[in-house]
């Protein structure tokens, strides 16, 4: 079995690295790896006037996060990224799907008994997740947990049978989960059926903290977690550097962009996967099929939120280029590159201009 790839690295503003220092930075999407806790940034800080605080790196919602901040005051920055990583560790307790005593786990348990009232945090992340499920015509799909739990791609990987697929599917259906916002509850109809928002929770995540950092007057920032990245430029500050990986040369870049603010996402076929019998299986599966997507290598969104950029990256990879690219093309303020299946690259008509790496 392949070891993990990084789809998204992120490097500080104006420091130019090799790729083998790239691989120090930011680390993607369910990637186990830490990265590295130095970069060159004086010059940086230099220019600013401010000091910049030690990269901060944790293990968070089953992945690595890391926070960078700078600011003036150095003992104030800490104190806002510790104040980032509760925030993080309050959200995971609210929309862990393993956790028993999580709102998610209650809506799942009552599935086809009852409705569940949640709190409004909750319900208003399963209704942005509802509304992608819908624009993706449920290539996203937040009742996809009703057959996810067949799969595993860790230690011990596990492929369901086709009698397994089949009995699950039916419980996939996100048009089928009863919203009400009155009385902010939330109903699974059906026996089997499950919520799993894991591939926007995270996103919703990495939002949450970064707005703790912004509450505390730190404007200047990256929060990335497993892959899913929301960053500010000071006032006059200049953009920071991110850099899209290679999705078939490992430890490599394909290019560098650009970006003042906003949010980045990646999902690729190399985060997650195993091989048997000669076949990949990657972790990205296919709500409608029950099985991995196959049309898409990689694909990157730009957005203005990491919750948006998260379940977008997800939804599209698995519609592929050509539908995906509509619906892309259909939302203001967002912007996705794609890898196809046999690796051509495609971009909407707003995605950020780019440097290709040799």
């Amino acid at each position: 079995m392949r070891g993990n790839r990084r789809p998204v690295r992120w490097v500080h503003r104006l420091v130019r690295r090799q790729a083998a220092v790239l691989g120090l930075a930011v680390v993607a999407v369910a990637c186990s790896t830490a990265p590295g806790p130095e970069q060159n940034t004086e010059r940086d800080n230099a220019e600013a006037g401010t000091k910049e605080s030690s990269v901060s790196q944790r293990m968070m919602m089953g992945t690595m996060f890391q926070i960078r901040v700078v600011a003036k005051d150095e003992a104030s920055a800490d104190a806002a990224i510790e104040a980032a990583y509760g925030e993080i560790a309050r959200i995971e307790r609210l929309l862990s799907e393993w956790s028993e005593s999580s709102e998610i786990s209650a809506v799942n348990a009552a599935a086809g008994l009852e409705p569940v009232v949640v709190g409004p945090e909750l319900f208003e992340v399963v209704e942005r997740a509802v509304r992608y499920s819908e624009l993706t015509d449920g290539a996203f799909d937040v009742t996809f947990a009703s057959c996810g739990h067949l799969w595993s791609f860790g230690d011990t990987p596990r492929i369901p049978s086709d009698a397994e697929v089949a009995g699950c599917l039916p419980g996939i259906g996100f048009r089928r989960l009863e919203l009400d916002p009155a009385r902010s509850s939330l109903y699974l109809p059906e026996s089997g059926m499950r919520l799993g928002i894991a591939a926007i929770g995270k996103g919703y995540g990495v939002d949450r903290a970064a707005e703790i950092l912004e509450a505390r007057g730190i404007t200047d920032y990256i929060v990335e977690g497993g892959g899913d990245v929301r960053l500010r430029v000071r006032e006059g500050g200049r953009p920071w550097k991110v850099g899209i990986a290679h999705p078939r040369r490992s430890g490599e870049l394909y290019a560098t962009l650009q970006i003042g603010g906003g949010a980045v996402a990646t999902s690729g076929d190399y985060e997650r996967f195993f091989e048997r019998d000669g076949v990949v299986y990657h972790h990205i599966i296919d709500p409608r099929s029950g099985y991995p997507a196959r049309r898409t290598v990689a694909v990157t969104v730009v957005a203005t939120n990491a919750t948006d950029a998260d379940a977008l990256a997800t939804g599209l990879f698995v519609l592929g280029p050509d539908s995906g690219m509509q619906v892309v093309e259909s939302l203001p303020g967002v912007e996705a590159l794609f890898f196809g299946a046999d690796l051509a690259v495609s971009r909407s008509s707003g995605f950020p201009d780019y440097t290709p790496l040799p």
